[in-house]
């Protein structure tokens, strides 16, 4: 059996699909594709699987990853391609490799988010963003399926730098974010940076996941550090989505 990553990207409206449509819609291409998946034993097989670290409803992302178990060998860029032309527009696979093995759960340890706060003074978001990380402790409660919880996002956040100098009429944030658990999400951030420095966005912000992985190699002041979209191999059909906050680009065929 091969084992195989696949990093993909979640653009444009699909953003707003949950992750469960998400996995519906891979089953599906898996089949259109005829990739030769390789099944678990027992009276009701399934395909060898495996998700992590789900991007949040409603964020978009440059990587997704998925794990699969093939009962054959593949080449990987040739897995991309099939794959590639049978998903939907705007769920593009940007890279297929062969696993080394170890959990893919335990290689992403932490993710880079960029949230774009359209109507916010960068001033503001600056002031807000050190005042979180001057905090020993930031609570903030959430509703789970077991109720309200209260924790801290202050923990989990490794990096949180507000971005100058960039051609944008809004604040824009990149965040480094330990996968913990609970799992601290970028709305988590928000809510404790409306907590610690009053910072509450008038409309909703544009939040995109740009890389998962290692924390080491994501710690860094240098946003160029971490690829974007374009870099990373855009498909045709969507393009790159660095665009001005709250603006939605006509696509081909829409």
């Amino acid at each position: 059996m091969q084992r195989v990553r696949v990093c993909y990207a979640k653009r444009g409206r699909l953003r707003f699909t949950s992750h469960r449509d998400i996995q519906r819609a891979f089953e599906r291409a898996l089949r259109r594709a005829a990739v030769p998946m390789a099944y678990s034993a027992g009276f009701t097989p399934h395909p060898k699987i495996s998700w992590a670290g789900a991007a949040p409803t409603g964020t978009a992302s440059e990587a997704e990853y998925v794990e699969l178990g093939l009962s054959e060998r593949v080449e990987p860029e040739r897995l991309r391609g099939s794959l590639d032309e049978a998903l939907p527009p705007d769920l593009d696979i940007l890279a297929v490799d062969e696993s080394e093995g170890g959990s893919l759960a335990d290689y992403l340890e932490a993710s880079v988010w960029r949230i774009e706060l359209p109507e916010v003074d960068p001033a503001h978001a600056r002031a807000a963003a050190a005042a979180f990380l001057a905090a020993e402790q930031v609570d903030v409660q959430r509703l789970t399926k077991n109720g309200m919880r209260t924790f801290d996002a202050r923990a989990a956040v490794a990096e949180l730098v507000a971005l100058d100098d960039l051609p944008s009429v809004c604040a824009i944030l990149r965040v480094v974010v330990r996968h913990t658990t609970p799992a601290v999400r970028p709305d988590d951030v928000l809510t404790g940076l409306g907590a610690v420095a009053d910072l509450v966005p008038p409309v909703p912000p544009r939040v995109t996941r740009l890389a998962q992985g290692p924390l080491t190699l994501l710690l860094s002041a240098d946003p160029e550090v971490v690829p974007t979209a374009p870099e990373r191999g855009a498909s045709p059909a969507s393009g790159p989505t660095a665009v001005d906050s709250g603006v939605e680009v006509p696509q081909p065929g829409k």
